[in-house]
């Protein structure tokens, strides 16, 4: 990584602050409520309208997706869209933040949530530095999504009327040194395999293992990378009474991801046909009639991928306010998704910037001030020349 050469604009410890507060405010998705408002509170301080959309009672959380505008000072450059979103994974409750020199991690019994209050404690700094600063800038459109980790719902939700932005910028990836212009499309697939229940001690024969026909589509199953572009995870596996019942019912919730519409079909098409031949393998026949075991599917896509030209006009702007400040920064595909899949779809054409933050949805996540920082110098810098 390289040094910046020219002064520094971010105030780190203001930003610092911020996301120090922001994570020590619970805000599991659809608990979203108490940090929305205090962003409210915030942005409305610095000249923002702002509102809240309908997202919340699509998802039966406590509030929608928050929406805000902050007028700006050229009314000859486009507006841009700054996004991150609200909500965080678990355990993401009492939040106690740590800070050791440039890291700021969690004691450890919980997540940090630098996923995503990073970003919104980056778009704030830069709101508040383009204000103290006096900098000239077109209209600034703030998206703070609710329910990102539970499938992007918020975003798909999100009402894109309310948007006048053509470009803009999510923050929510990790490394600050990448600018992610590709992600996969992904699938969701459920399955609930139903067997017969029988005793297991008694008379086992009789029964239709569903567990049993679930392991052996699993087992047959191309999963984890398949390619270069392509992946594939069972992820939920639910099923069982007692040791000694046949279990007649396990549900199962898996994804297949990839860069390649065509390859994705294929490999959903894949895990389908496993769980219907596996269900095909295993029968019973009691009193002349003859029993085999079963598997209702519902499949749907989650979401679509991204596939943002180097050329488009945000990316032009993110790399060259990089070069500006002696940063690096790069395009890079991604394994994961984000709201900036939603809002590409949505006809925004959205790139995903990194913010710092390091082992995320885990206990050990923790966030480089520095990287916090450095992307905040990008957004501003490429917020004060984007015409």
């Amino acid at each position: 990584m390289n040094t910046k050469t020219t002064d520094r604009t971010i105030d780190h410890r203001r930003m610092t602050d911020h996301f120090i507060k922001l994570v020590q405010i619970d805000s599991l998705s659809k608990k979203e409520r108490a940090v929305a408002l205090e962003l409210q509170k915030d942005l409305e301080a610095l000249g923002a309208k702002v509102e809240f959309d309908q997202a919340g009672e699509a998802v039966e959380g406590e509030v929608g997706n928050l929406i805000a505008r902050l007028p700006g000072t050229d009314s000859a450059r486009p507006p841009l869209l700054l996004s991150a979103h609200m909500d965080t994974v678990v355990p993401g409750e009492g939040i106690k933040p740590v800070v050791e020199g440039d890291k700021i991690q969690s004691d450890g019994t919980t997540i940090l949530g630098g996923d995503d209050k990073s970003g919104i404690a980056i778009i704030m700094e830069v709101l508040r530095t383009l204000r103290d600063q006096k900098i000239p800038h077109g209209e600034i459109e703030v998206v703070f999504t609710i329910c990102e980790e539970f499938g992007l719902v918020g975003a798909k939700h999100l009402d894109i009327s309310k948007l006048k932005s053509k470009y803009g910028l999510v923050l929510d990836c990790d490394n600050v040194g990448f600018l992610f212009t590709q992600s996969p499309s992904s699938d969701r697939l459920e399955f609930k395999v139903h067997g017969l229940e029988a005793h297991a001690g008694v008379c086992p024969e009789e029964g239709v293992s569903a567990i049993q026909i679930a392991s052996e589509a699993i087992s047959r199953m191309k999963l984890g990378r398949i390619d270069f572009e392509t992946t594939a995870n069972v992820g939920i596996i639910q099923g069982g009474l007692a040791t000694n019942i046949v279990p007649n019912y396990v549900y199962v919730k898996a994804e297949s991801r990839s860069h390649s519409d065509e390859k994705l079909a294929a490999q959903t098409a894949h895990m389908r046909e496993c769980f219907q031949q596996a269900a095909k393998k295993f029968s019973v026949t009691i009193d002349g009639k003859k029993m085999t075991g079963r598997v209702e599917e519902k499949i749907w896509r989650d979401y679509d991928r991204m596939n943002v030209g180097k050329t488009t006009p945000i990316v032009q702007s993110v790399l060259e306010a990089a070069k500006n400040l002696a940063f690096r920064v790069e395009t890079k595909a991604t394994g994961g998704g984000c709201d900036a899949n939603v809002f590409n779809q949505k006809g925004i054409t959205v790139a995903n910037l990194g913010t710092g933050m390091h082992n995320i949805h885990t206990v050990k996540e923790w966030l480089s001030i520095n990287e916090m920082a450095q992307a905040a110098e990008i957004v501003l810098e490429t917020v004060r020349h984007f015409k």
